[in-house]
């Protein structure tokens, strides 16, 4: 059986990885195609070739992520399919290789694609989707989100906050800081605007360059009005760094656990979480997926092929593998529009291809 097991780990690992590579070389080519638009908008800033070419190979790790799930059911359909053909999968049913013995054995190798999937999208691509934004800002100027910029709320125990962020600096600092403070009524108290802000140790922001704007009465019709000018000030907060990325940055780039303390954050400031509650349980389910695909490829080692058929059969896993990231995509959406619950969108589309493989191995496995 370790005979066995090494065959197909060396085998289907192998394939995944040979595909992996493919995909990325076709993706990163179509990506810095993409980016040669950016080469003549900041080429004065030195934006040129080589940081280009960097820039597009950070976002390789959000690619792999992404492309994990096919490229293991693609990889895992040839192996299964090269195998029937050469007749090797015949002589190890004889050997007593049984179909649940093969689903076991595939299913601890998804295992660890599960693993894999999970420590890239969790630790490799936010840091490299990061590191690669800010080394673009260092041309561009700044990491922004549209004209708006990026809001965050807060209750303190004295009041509530609203805050508008502008943009982040490549030296992680924030730009055009906007502070609006409110009574429990709901009425305005203060406005500080900040040309920038810097994260502290402390629990707080350091702002620099601020005008300050105090409503005494608590309302923009008052007539006392003081308004001044500080060199800095300190505004203690519980926002950290990893929240206003998050609000800056797309929530699909980031941690889970930062997703999951952004969402407490939303949660006790009374703001809708659902957007980022989705992307959180997509997060935790979507490794999982390594695992349905390898379930999925399975039944093709059961099937009869002529010459030359294999090519058929792994386009349909293509198609498979596309239809899955589609169908990701839409019930993601739909599920925000019509206010399923966050946890089943996310697990939806795995239902349903996990029923649709053990339909496929119940039939042609078992049955035939």
């Amino acid at each position: 059986m370790k005979t066995v097991r090494r065959l197909f780990y060396n085998e289907v690992s192998t394939a995944v990885l040979l595909v992996t590579l493919g995909f990325i070389g076709l993706f990163y080519f179509f990506d810095f195609i993409d980016e040669l638009q950016s080469l003549g908008r900041f080429s004065d800033a030195g934006y040129r070739v080589p940081q280009a070419l960097m820039f597009v190979a950070f976002m390789i790790p959000s690619h792999v992520y992404e492309l994990l799930p096919i490229t293991v059911l693609i990889g895992t359909i040839f192996v299964m399919a090269r195998l029937a053909q050469s007749s090797e999968f015949t002589i190890l049913r004889t050997s007593g290789l049984g179909p649940w013995r093969a689903l076991r054995t595939l299913i601890v190798l998804g295992v660890g694609f599960v693993f894999l999937t999970f420590a890239v999208g969790d630790y490799v691509a936010p840091w490299a989707d990061r590191t690669g934004k800010l080394l673009k800002s260092q041309y561009q100027g700044n990491v922004t989100v549209g004209k708006t910029g990026a809001w965050l709320k807060e209750r303190q125990q004295h009041g509530q906050y609203a805050v508008n962020v502008g943009a982040l600096a490549p030296d992680a600092s924030m730009r055009d800081v906007r502070i609006f403070e409110f009574d429990n009524h709901g009425a305005l108290i203060s406005m500080a605007q900040a040309k920038t802000a810097r994260f502290s140790n402390d629990d707080s922001w350091q702002l620099e360059q601020v005008e300050r704007t105090v409503f005494s009465n608590g309302s923009t019709t008052s007539s006392h009005v003081d308004r001044t000018k500080l060199d800095t000030f300190r505004w203690p907060t519980q926002i950290n760094a990893e929240m206003v990325a998050t609000a800056i940055l797309r929530p699909e780039r980031m941690g889970t656990v930062d997703l999951f303390q952004y969402i407490q954050h939303l949660n006790a400031n009374g703001q809708s979480s659902q957007k980022y509650e989705i992307q959180f349980w997509k997060k935790v389910f979507y490794p999982l997926s390594c695992l349905v695909m390898v379930v999925l490829a399975l039944p093709f080692a059961y099937l009869h092929f002529r010459s030359g058929g294999i090519a058929s059969y792994v386009f349909g896993g293509v198609m498979a593998g596309i239809s899955f990231v589609l169908l990701n995509n839409v019930l993601g959406d739909l599920g925000a529009l019509q206010g399923w619950q966050p946890w089943f969108t996310a697990a939806l589309p795995g239902l349903i291809y996990s029923m649709v493989s053990l339909a496929a191995f119940a039939w042609l496995v078992i049955k035939r």
